[in-house]
């Protein structure tokens, strides 16, 4: 006999350690629990960007946190903390929120959609031991009364039922679990409208002075400071011109500002006006108003009589509008007969303007941000302006390594000036203050994610609704035939729901009494 050699037993694959961690790593970030804490970490993140300056809704503000903070917005900026919401940090949270939301969603998408397919569970062997049980006594209320009858009750209440032999099955509250659904779905088309508008929006942020010549069209090099989607490029930008026509500011007498409401034309059509809470709608482009200061108007006469005349923005330094800047004259001093320019005679004025000066010294804070006493206090600098270098300055200040290094030099003593006043240099030179023009700070602004954002706000909160007043819960009857009709119910809650032993009793009670449901004649509908 040929002995029967016996096979090995198959050894066990062991796991692939790799694949098991992927697996369990991706378990955990599509829990609820890490979708509930990225959120918190996102609604933390998003702190400093509401808290601190950032650049892409006004870079002057930014630099004002530099002047103010030297030593720590450097370190600020290094972090990203003055444009937050494009920082690698917050993309990182915003990237896994979105991933743990799409894998926590999908599953419970397929769980719910084939909850609602099925049909309500049979009823349980046992109804007395559910939280909720009745027994309808044979007697006249209950004689005739069938299954179908009890049905055509559950159903007028809108519970969805099922009828099997001599039980009727029916359960309520599955829009709880929609509305939850529905909510995160509307969550989830939130980030994703905020990354469309983010790829396909842009802003560009402008400082207008009033009046014709300083007018300017939708270009990106036109605006001071500008920011383009991933997906956008320049020539894509709407063309349109603004010219600011007219700015109104009403103040308290505290001070405090009560309104702004600024007037442009827009492509050479009528006057349009805007607020700050209003802004102006135009076709691919929003125009926002973020705030107001003043352009004092400098007549300047060099020592060969050739008269320049400059607008020149100041910032404003408080609530007042105390505002500080700068009136650069690069082009003084040139010879009309030669047409040399000597650098070194270059002039600027380092200004502070008060809207409402005090009444006496010192000039250096306006009592009130409307022009009640306007003054300017300006000092005089004479050199080489830096401008040659080409090396990028602020507008709004002097080059203090010029200054430093002594190439630019200031002129004697500081002069406070009225509408209208003159002031004669030490070379014969004069300066004039002619007055002001108001100027607006504007924010023009194009994102298409806005109107989806808004419209799934509105979707989440629908959802939210239904979530927090749904109730889960099942109803089971059983109905005995005989000398009499025994009826036996049960009712389960799926969620905690204080208000189901009331229902419950009622909806036993409707049963009972049926007659609202269509028994007639000793019929049963």
């Amino acid at each position: 006999m040929t002995a029967i050699q016996e096979r090995p037993p198959a050894t066990p694959s062991r796991p692939n350690p790799a694949l098991a961690r992927l697996r369990n790593s991706w378990r955990q970030l599509t829990s609820m629990r890490t979708a509930l804490i990225l959120l918190f970490l996102l609604a933390i993140a998003a702190i400093p960007g509401s808290v601190l300056p950032q650049r892409g809704v006004n870079a002057q503000n930014v630099d004002g946190y530099y002047a103010e903070h030297p030593t720590l917005a450097p370190i600020l900026d290094r972090l990203g903390a003055f444009d937050v919401f494009a920082s690698p940090w917050f993309s990182a949270i915003y990237l896994l929120l979105f991933a743990s939301l799409v894998g926590c969603i999908v599953p419970r998408l397929r769980d719910h959609y084939r909850a609602l397919r099925m049909a309500p569970p049979a009823v349980p062997a046992r109804l007395d031991r559910l939280p909720q049980h009745a027994v309808l006594a044979g007697g006249p209320d209950t004689d005739g009364l069938d299954v179908e009858g009890i049905a055509a009750v559950l159903r007028k209440r809108r519970w969805r039922v099922a009828v099997r032999d001599n039980t009727v099955s029916a359960e309520k509250g599955h829009l709880k679990e929609t509305g939850n659904l529905l909510f995160h779905v509307a969550l989830l088309a939130v980030l994703f409208s905020v990354a469309i508008g983010s790829w396909y929006g842009w802003h560009g942020n402008r400082l207008l002075v009033a009046g014709p010549d300083n007018a300017f069209c939708n270009t990106l090099q036109q605006y001071d400071e500008s920011g383009l989607g991933a997906r956008v490029h320049a020539s894509d930008l709407p063309g349109f011109c603004l010219e600011l026509t007219d700015f109104q500011a009403k103040f308290r007498q505290t001070g405090q500002p009560e309104s702004f409401r600024a007037t442009v034309r827009v492509d050479d059509g009528a006057p349009r006006a805007f607020s700050v809470n209003s802004p102006l709608r135009l076709d691919g482009a929003n125009v926002y108003l973020l705030g107001h200061g003043y352009a004092p108007v400098i007549r300047y006469t060099d020592r060969y009589g050739r008269v320049q005349t400059t607008t020149a923005p100041f910032l404003s330094v408080d609530g007042m509008l105390t505002s500080e800047g700068v009136a650069a004259f690069p082009d003084a001093n040139v010879d009309p007969k030669t047409g040399a320019r000597d650098s070194k005679l270059q002039v600027a004025f380092e200004g502070l303007y008060l809207p409402t000066a005090p009444d006496t010294a010192p000039y250096t804070r306006s009592v009130f941000p409307a022009e009640r006493s306007p003054a300017l206090l300006l000092f005089a600098y004479r050199g080489n302006l830096g401008l040659d270098a080409g090396i990028p300055n602020s507008v709004y200040s002097l080059d203090q390594r010029q200054v430093a290094s002594g190439r630019l030099a200031r002129v004697g003593d500081g002069k406070l000036l009225r509408v209208g006043e003159k002031w004669t240099l030490d070379d014969g030179t004069t300066v004039e203050f002619l007055g002001t023009k108001q100027y607006a700070t504007l924010s023009v602004r194009h994102d298409p994610g806005e109107k989806p954002v808004l419209a799934s706000a509105a979707v989440g909160l629908l959802g939210l609704m239904l979530s927090l007043t749904g109730r889960r819960r099942r109803v089971f009857f059983r109905v005995t035939t005989g000398r009499s009709t025994l009826v036996e119910a049960g009712g389960l809650p799926r969620t905690d729901y204080a208000g189901f032993a009331e229902e419950f009793a009622q909806l036993v009670k409707d049963v009972e009494h049926r007659d609202s449901e269509g028994r007639a004649d000793g019929r049963t509908v």
